[in-house]
């Protein structure tokens, strides 16, 4: 299996978690984690909101396609995770398992022809009333001067992550984002945030 991430997974969480960090705290607060909840995420990478979701008393489990990501993801949570290889297009989990479904960073990075899919199983699996709490990047518009200075540093980091990679990114971007993935799908906003001045997006939704 080819793993683009082979060569930075030891290195992820340091150099991205000085960037990450507010997002994740977001995150846990529009997710309102409780005791016993049942959390997916997909794209769980190195398993940094796993832990956090374990934390607060969740039952975890996380899907990646990335050996390397996920047996860092291992070594973190031990086996107060359920953590599988594999493609989030056709996941190994029962109809409405889960009460929220995470995705942070991570559909930005798929092909076009994936996301849709991925975002099918995201509403396959969550329970009827469950909540899926999307994170990715935005088309803006851009705040000066923080959203100009964020976008400055945004571009450098996704074309260093591969040519295949940022052509995704610009791609998603281009065909609008979270927003028009979650009206294909049938979704409906519960909430949602720019961060980044214009650069992030956070959507908590639900199926119609």
């Amino acid at each position: 299996m080819n793993d683009p991430y082979r060569r930075i997974a030891a290195v992820y969480d340091a150099a991205v978690e000085p960037f990450n960090a507010a997002l994740r705290t977001y995150v846990l607060k529009v997710a309102q984690p409780a005791a016993g909840m049942k959390v997916l995420e997909v794209g769980c990478g190195t398993g940094t909101n796993l832990a956090l979701f374990a934390e607060a008393g969740c039952e975890i489990s996380g899907i990646d396609l990335s050996p390397s990501m996920l047996g860092l993801a291992k070594e973190k949570l031990g086996d107060a995770a359920d953590l599988h290889l594999g493609d989030a297009s056709d996941m190994p989990f029962d109809d409405g398992a889960f009460d929220l479904v995470v995705a942070f960073l991570t559909l930005h990075e798929m092909p076009s022809a994936v996301r849709g899919p991925v975002v099918s199983e995201m509403t396959r699996v969550v329970k009827r009333g469950g909540r899926l709490v999307l994170v990715d990047f935005h088309h803006g518009p851009f705040r000066f001067p923080k959203g100009w200075l964020y976008r400055a540093i945004i571009v450098p980091i996704e074309i260093a992550a591969g040519r295949e990679h940022f052509r995704n990114h610009r791609e998603f971007l281009r065909r609008g984002g979270l927003p028009a993935l979650i009206d294909h799908n049938g979704l409906k906003v519960e909430r949602e945030k720019t961060l980044g001045g214009g650069t992030m997006l956070i959507s908590v939704a639900r199926s119609r």
